[in-house]
């Protein structure tokens, strides 16, 4: 499985990550429209967190959602 499957399914998606980053707001999830990069950098502005630990996050909630 690779990230091109949040991407094409983004709109399902961005309820989950609203759940993990709750700071991201709507305008945000559309801006990222399932881009990894950019939910990682709006994650990073957010959360004032590093680039590393950022990349960090979004692959923990990627690696536990339910793809089956």
């Amino acid at each position: 499985m690779d990230w091109n499957r949040v991407e094409g399914n983004w709109k399902q998606f961005k309820g989950n990550v609203k759940e993990q980053w709750g700071k991201l707001t709507d305008d945000d999830l559309d801006v990222i429209a399932g881009k990894r990069d950019q939910l990682e950098g709006k994650i990073q502005e957010r959360y004032g967190i590093a680039k590393d630990r950022a990349r960090q996050d979004v692959d923990d909630w990627y690696g536990r959602q339910s793809w089956n």
